[in-house]
């Protein structure tokens, strides 16, 4: 058992599927996540292994189908997930946020139409809230939404799609007719339904095809162009036509949890890539780990790693306890982040020039962990959220 990033006081049902995702992890996972990444490759088997075990339904209820289990577990095997490869975390990402929302917000026929399908795989989720001018300003969206009868007709076009070629479920944010006096009161969270692939998929609604990144390959990351597209009112989230800023919201903390959760994996795994190597590659007649340079470099890399876990450990558990967790979320995923590419950096250093090739893992993960400072939110907008958590609960009596 590795000695960072262990957890205090988990049950013997979490222990259990902790340990068998890690199993499929180094079985399944790592063996093929370079050729699969390398190749931009939809990791098809990866992923019915995860229906099998089901990691689709982990957090969804009993009643619904699925495992019902906590925040913490699920932040626990993500983590344990992007230690393998980062995408296959990715692919479960977006799947589990629009699962909460509807577990959280959605009405009972909605929970029972969507969750049981979503608790296997079969129904697969994406998030979309983003669009190409946006950036940060939620508020600010384009993409409209106007009440036809019992329909809405939506015009936009959204960005960042994860899963959105894949996906046969979309929760969608629109600017509504609300009479709200402010922006954020005029914002309305659909489920859109839709069959997986790309081109027009159905009439007025075109996923045009993947977007080619840098890293996070294999995954696939999609626009998707609404034209004159037509959804039932009974499809908004909840039935409650202007709630849908506060929705997307709890939906983007939980997976600011998950954020953390995915740094600390690829952290985990850019340390034991760096120790291993340390110990094999030799220099001046010893190690390399035995020179102090890089022993000290190991040191801070792992106490990093074991921050990080601590932090994201921290936000997950207040979540769950029903706490307000967005400065703990936010703290989470800024130091995760920041160390992650921290940490993965000190790896590919020690590495020397064999971290440049892409025969050596690290080349991919140095890829990667950058997607993680600027998903579910920049570092720039969690001092943000923090500083105002923080002057909210320390106000001046003064």
């Amino acid at each position: 058992m590795a000695r960072l990033a262990q957890t205090a006081g988990l049950t013997d049902i979490q222990r259990e599927i902790l340990a068998t995702v890690r199993g499929f992890v180094d079985k399944e996972v790592i063996p093929h996540a370079q050729e699969l990444e390398h190749g931009d490759t939809y990791p098809a088997d990866i992923v019915e292994g995860m229906k099998e075990m089901g990691l689709f339904g982990l957090t969804i209820p009993e009643e619904y189908g699925g495992l019902g289990e906590s925040l913490l577990t699920y932040a626990l095997v993500v983590e344990e997930i992007a230690r393998g490869w980062m995408s296959v975390s990715g692919v479960i990402n977006t799947h589990f946020i629009v699962a909460h929302m509807i577990k959280q917000h959605g009405t009972e026929e909605q929970k029972q139409y969507f969750l049981p399908r979503m608790a296997t795989g079969e129904v697969r989720g994406a998030f979309s809230m983003s669009e190409p001018d946006l950036g940060s300003d939620v508020a600010a969206i384009k993409t409209r939404a106007k009440r036809d009868g019992d329909e809405y007709v939506i015009d936009g076009q959204k960005m960042w799609l994860t899963n959105g070629g894949s996906s046969t479920l979309i929760a969608l944010l629109a600017k509504t007719d609300e009479g709200g006096e402010k922006p954020h009161q005029n914002l309305t969270a659909f489920l859109v339904e839709k069959p997986s692939g790309f081109g027009e998929v159905l009439p007025g609604l075109t996923i045009p095809g993947k977007i080619d990144k840098m890293g996070y390959k294999g995954v696939d990351t999609t626009e998707a162009v609404f034209s004159g597209f037509r959804v039932p009112a009974n499809r908004v989230l909840a039935e409650a036509p202007g709630k849908g800023f506060a929705q997307m919201m709890d939906g983007v903390e939980v997976g600011r949890v998950n954020v953390a959760a995915r740094a600390c994996g690829i952290a985990i795994r850019a340390f034991e890539l760096a120790v291993d190597y340390a110990q094999q590659r030799r220099t001046f007649g010893k190690p390399i780990a035995e020179h102090q340079a890089i022993a000290f470099k190991l040191a801070e890399m792992a106490t990093k790693v074991e921050a990080a876990h601590l932090m994201m450990v921290n936000a997950a558990r207040l979540k769950d306890s029903g706490e307000r967790n967005d400065v703990e979320a936010g703290m989470a995923k800024l130091i995760a982040s920041e160390y992650c590419a921290e940490v993965t950096q000190e790896s590919f250093r020690i590495h020397g020039g064999y971290g440049y090739s892409k025969e050596y893992e690290i080349e991919r993960l140095m890829r990667e962990a950058p997607f993680l400072l600027i998903g579910e939110g920049t570092s720039e907008i969690q001092k943000t959220i923090i500083s105002r958590g923080l002057l909210r609960e320390y106000k001046s009596r003064g």
